[in-house]
């Protein structure tokens, strides 16, 4: 954890996110549950990441939404639409609009880890003020976390996205580009009903594990 003691962060944090609409979100989990049943965990999951971050401290706090905010969004959120086409595009853009708001660093999480914890991302921010980059992997290979001191979209355009290896490929970027990393615990992303329920054993207390619950599954 960090060194500091002082509860502030240098950062601004985003969070990427579709809305949970029935179809549009949590596939791979159908089946088992149904569409409308990804949709709720889906909504659950967007919850519990937006409190996270809500109560982290923060510059500034961004959602980029495909789509439109609903009754899951606190108040006190920026709110900008997701610009571009593959995954890397508009992670590129997330980054780039969040620093023409506010030229603070950025530490971008995305929807589907409601286990993670305002004490992470507040490890994350600080780590920026000491490291050029911050990482979270993620259990199946891709990444739940990264903060960049100075974001610049060279660094995510053309990292191949939901690959076996995109968090390798991107760690391997920021090394590449010669950027300190500062690492932080492996997370599971929630994208299979495996996924969900280990993720609700870890967040017992979570509304995604509330969710998971009243579905009975």
């Amino acid at each position: 954890m960090s060194q500091h003691t002082v509860d502030h962060s240098p950062a601004q944090i985003v969070i990427i996110a579709k809305e949970p609409l029935p179809g549009k979100v949590k596939t791979r989990l159908t089946p088992p549950y149904s569409p409308a049943e990804a949709a709720a965990l889906a909504e659950a999951a967007l919850s519990d990441s937006v409190r996270a971050v809500a109560a982290a401290p923060a510059t500034q706090r961004v959602l980029a939404l495909d789509g439109l905010p609903g009754r899951w969004l606190p108040a006190g959120f920026v709110v900008i639409p997701q610009r571009g086409e593959g995954l890397d595009e508009r992670l590129a853009a997330a980054f780039a609009d969040a620093l023409r708001l506010r030229p603070d660093p950025v530490v971008l999480i995305g929807m589907d880890t409601p286990q993670v914890t305002p004490a992470l991302l507040r490890e994350a921010g600080q780590a920026l003020e000491r490291h050029d980059a911050v990482y979270g992997p993620a259990a199946d290979g891709g990444f739940w976390l990264l903060g960049l001191r100075r974001p610049d979209p060279a660094l995510l355009l053309g990292v191949p996205m939901s690959h076996p290896e995109t968090g390798k490929l991107q760690l391997d970027r920021l090394e590449r580009a010669g950027l300190a990393v500062h690492h932080l615990p492996e997370l599971i992303d929630v994208d299979t009903a495996a996924d969900a329920v280990a993720v609700a054993a870890a967040a017992p207390a979570s509304c995604f594990a509330a969710t998971l619950r009243e579905l009975g599954r």
